[in-house]
């Protein structure tokens, strides 16, 4: 394909699995998305779930950075109302220090978390309220102007990490449109405002240093050799996502995940992998070039769905570009 495929990747924890072996697996992962030519890889940060295992991000990065050469590897976000500025751009001042020109800094103002968890992260819904102004502290930290007198990030000042805006709604398409700032939306779990939001970011872009916009629209991806494989793996990982978002940490039988995938809760959670693509290769390229070209996205960032090692190793090389 003619544009850049990226991976968003949740560092899931599968069933009977333990928190180093799905690091271990991110990391293999990893290493193959790179030898096929995939962009860039993301990492998310979420607290409080025992199925994701990427809530201290820039520590998974650094993880992955030292065990991979050359694709970029970024925070797919960091939410960072829940973190003082200054903090993040040591953080990720330190990994452009220890990788160079590899790092994106994708920051977003939803907490990831419930309201409980908030409060043990010391922080509370009105943290968000002023994620326009501690985007701007960020940057200012990271391109060495500091709007702060006195105070500088070390590791971090003149790095100038590439500060992303994630978000699922109109807010963040204004945010990085006024900033001058890339963006990239969340329509991998929140489809709804998609187009809109791609529209009002490029008719509202302000260019700032130059900057040019850039935007990026998540796709939930499975391939496979025959169209029977890709779909029963993406009813299984449906099935997975009902367990992770319904069962509460109960364990589910079969039969009960059958009846939550029906019930108005299993209907609203499975609507939000609208933008889905499963089937062979030539069947997924062609899903994602449609919808590429419908939002004119710059790029496309893919959650691999596959619910087994093997199956996601499978999606990243039917899918690679790899020379």
């Amino acid at each position: 394909m003619s544009f850049p495929i990226s991976i968003l990747d949740l560092a899931l924890v599968r069933s009977q699995q333990s928190i180093s072996e799905a690091v271990a697996e991110s990391v293999e992962l990893a290493q193959l998305a790179e030898q096929q030519g995939f962009h860039r890889i993301w990492f998310a940060e979420h607290h409080n779930m025992p199925g994701i295992a990427s809530s201290a991000t820039s520590v998974l990065l650094a993880h992955v950075a030292a065990h991979t050469d050359r694709i970029r590897l970024g925070s797919g976000g960091v939410m960072l109302p829940n973190h003082s500025p200054l903090v993040i751009a040591e953080q990720f001042g330190t990994l452009a220090e220890l990788h160079g020109d590899r790092i994106d800094l994708g920051v977003g103002r939803a907490p990831g978390t419930d309201q409980r968890t908030l409060h043990a992260l010391r922080r509370d819904h009105s943290s968000a309220d002023s994620f326009p102004q501690d985007v701007l502290e960020l940057i200012g930290y990271l391109h060495g102007e500091s709007r702060i007198p006195g105070i500088d990030a070390y590791p971090g000042k003149g790095t100038r990490v590439p500060v992303w805006i994630l978000g699922s709604s109109h807010f963040g398409a204004q945010l990085a449109a006024q900033l001058g700032l890339g963006y990239a939306f969340a329509s991998h779990f929140a489809p709804q405002m998609l187009e809109s939001a791609a529209r009002i970011y490029r008719e509202s872009f302000e260019s700032q240093d130059g900057s040019e916009p850039w935007f990026i629209a998540a796709v939930n991806v499975i391939a496979a050799d025959t169209e029977e494989q890709a779909h029963a793996a993406f009813e299984q990982a449906q099935r997975d996502r009902i367990r992770m978002m319904l069962g509460r940490g109960r364990s589910l039988t079969e039969d009960e995940v059958t009846m939550l995938m029906h019930s108005p809760g299993g209907e609203q959670v499975l609507s939000m992998l609208k933008y889905s693509a499963v089937g062979t290769p030539e069947t997924v390229r062609e899903y994602l070039n449609q919808f590429r070209e419908r939002v004119q996205a710059d790029e496309l960032i893919i959650t691999n769905m596959a619910p087994e090692l093997s199956a996601r190793r499978r999606t990243l090389e039917l899918l690679g570009q790899a020379p």
